[in-house]
């Protein structure tokens, strides 16, 4: 095993859902995130990277360690 700590990204939610298209919604969902002022530390992959992209005008993406 390797002993090199993970990137880690600190996702909030700072817009709504509220009549938005269902993919953003989903979105969300698959981030964990599905109200507002939730927060979330995920590990930072290209796959998250995508999925925020999808909807960045509804975050704050903070980088961590």
């Amino acid at each position: 095993m390797s002993t090199e700590t993970k990137k880690t990204i600190k996702v909030t939610q700072i817009g709504s859902p509220i009549a938005r298209r269902d993919y953003q919604r989903a979105t969300l969902i698959g981030l964990g995130l599905n109200k507002m002022n939730r927060q979330r530390v995920l590990e930072d992959t290209p796959s998250v990277r995508g999925m925020i992209a999808r909807v960045h005008h509804l975050l704050r993406v903070e980088e961590s360690a």
